[in-house]
């Protein structure tokens, strides 16, 4: 499989799209998920083409996966989770439907179901968590 290069998290990367920007370095890329399933739940993805970690280099898969446990911290502080779910799907038989590599990391607490995946988030709700992400990212140091 190609990678198409007008996926739309290349276009967010590309700034055509906008998004809300929580963390960023020299190789990874964090912003809020358009579609929450949890309070805080963001998405990390390479700053390079990637489809999936299928054809991930291992230098692309190493920077993500430092990006995820830095964002798994920040999550669980920013929003008094016990916990983190961490998701990655690769080809549409897998459940991935961006083929640009990406991982979903959703703050949880005990009881708290995820809500059903398709429902699209309030923007202001959506500055208001990356908000709390980015402070308990400086927190964190």
């Amino acid at each position: 499989m190609n990678y198409d290069s007008d996926n739309i998290f290349a276009k967010i990367l590309r700034g055509e799209i906008p998004c809300e920007k929580v963390f960023e370095d020299a190789d990874t890329f964090v912003f809020m998920d358009i579609m929450p399933r949890a309070d805080g739940h963001c998405l990390v993805i390479p700053k390079t083409p990637c489809r999936n970690m299928l054809d991930a280099s291992d230098a692309q898969l190493a920077a993500c996966l430092r990006t995820v446990r830095k964002m798994g911290h920040a999550v669980m502080a920013a929003f008094g989770a016990e916990g983190v779910t961490v998701q990655q799907f690769n080809e549409a038989p897998g459940g991935q439907e961006v083929f640009h590599l990406h991982y979903h990391v959703l703050p949880r607490h005990e009881g708290v179901k995820l809500r059903p995946p398709g429902q699209m988030a309030d923007f202001d709700v959506l500055k208001t968590q990356a908000d709390k992400l980015r402070a308990a990212l400086a927190e964190l140091g």
